[in-house]
């Protein structure tokens, strides 16, 4: 890791006039999808960075029905801070929305299309952004045509699952099925894709700009849910071991994928690079995960943003004028 990631940033305090205006704030956090441990612990962290930057919040675990959420709201905005189904995948954007309610990063359209893998590929596709060859996967019938489609390894994931959680890598026939299966229990719709070998990348957005992208090593197989969030052996590379010029292509191709799609504030786009140095799209993530091995304040810190300052700007765009619900609780 780079000095540069290592280098202290002075202690951050919100000008109180902002704090004045964001009023009380919710942070979202747990939910009831396959990554609420993450958000848990993003969300914890969220608050603590808020609190420290003298911003009135509090947090708020979000369980059972959504709508339960904006009945006699407490709030006068929230921090969304969860992960997968029910509070990235649009469900949630479209409640506070309807309620009138600004909240945090992507609306309902870009956070739901985000969170469909498949779709998103059909997206960058259509728009000519480079991304593996893929198809959908409905049903073990589906394997044959696949294999005579795309070129093995394949990767295969549930299309509204996050955190990596359900993929798999597969060298054959008997292995695409089985890792069919087990990604069809978590989620009907399949996407399989070419597997890219080479280096892995991210790229963290935050205000319509790109931050120091991050270069990913692991001794997995692949940058995998341990490896995101429990190992301490992944190895992270700030900068991240490009050149200027061929990160400034990686950091303009994920601002691209970020705006087609629709996204908004903040997020991260993961990106792997082949053999000849071409970059190719992974996918969009519209709330990225903010623990201790968190890679978007990783990349704010290597920008010199600490923690609080970043939670506080990615707050401070629901003030913007036509953010949903402006003027709640006037």
């Amino acid at each position: 890791m780079s000095d540069t990631h290592r280098m202290d940033i002075p202690a951050y305090q919100a000008d109180p006039s902002t704090v004045r205006a964001l009023g009380r704030v919710a942070v979202f956090m747990g939910g009831d999808s396959a990554e609420r441990a993450v958000s848990l612990k993003s969300g914890q962290a969220v608050l603590s960075a808020l609190l420290s930057a003298g911003v009135d919040a509090y947090g708020v675990d979000v369980q059972g029905c959504l709508l339960r959420t904006v009945d006699a709201p407490e709030f006068d905005r929230v921090f969304i801070a969860l992960h997968g189904r029910g509070g990235e995948d649009g469900t949630l954007q479209a409640i506070l929305s309807q309620a009138g309610i600004p909240f945090t990063g992507s609306e309902m359209m870009a956070s739901a299309l985000a969170m469909d893998k498949l779709r998103t590929k059909y997206v960058l596709e259509g728009c000519n952004l480079p991304t593996p060859r893929f198809s959908a996967m409905a049903s073990e019938a589906d394997a044959d045509r696949i294999l005579l489609n795309l070129r093995l390894p394949l990767s295969v994931k549930p299309s509204h699952e996050g955190s990596s959680i359900g993929i798999r890598k597969v060298k054959n026939r008997d292995e695409l099925i089985s890792a069919y299966r087990e990604a069809a229990a978590l989620d009907p719709l399949v996407l399989v894709e070419e597997w890219i070998e080479g280096p892995e990348f991210t790229v963290s957005l935050l205000q319509d700009r790109a931050l120091p992208a991050i270069g990913l090593s692991t001794d997995h197989v692949f940058y995998d849910y341990d490896a995101k969030y429990l190992t301490d052996d992944t190895r992270y590379q700030i900068p991240c071991g490009l050149d200027a010029d061929a990160e400034l292509r990686l950091q303009n191709l994920a601002l691209e994928a970020f705006r087609v799609l629709g996204c908004r504030t903040w997020g991260r786009v993961d990106i792997m690079q082949d053999g000849s140095g071409d970059f190719w799209l992974l996918e969009v993530n519209t709330v990225p995960g903010m623990t201790d091995h968190s890679l978007v304040p990783m990349a704010a810190k290597a920008a010199g943003i600490s923690f609080e300052e970043l939670v506080v700007r990615i707050l401070e765009d629901t003030l913007e004028s036509g953010n949903p619900g402006e003027t709640v609780n006037a």
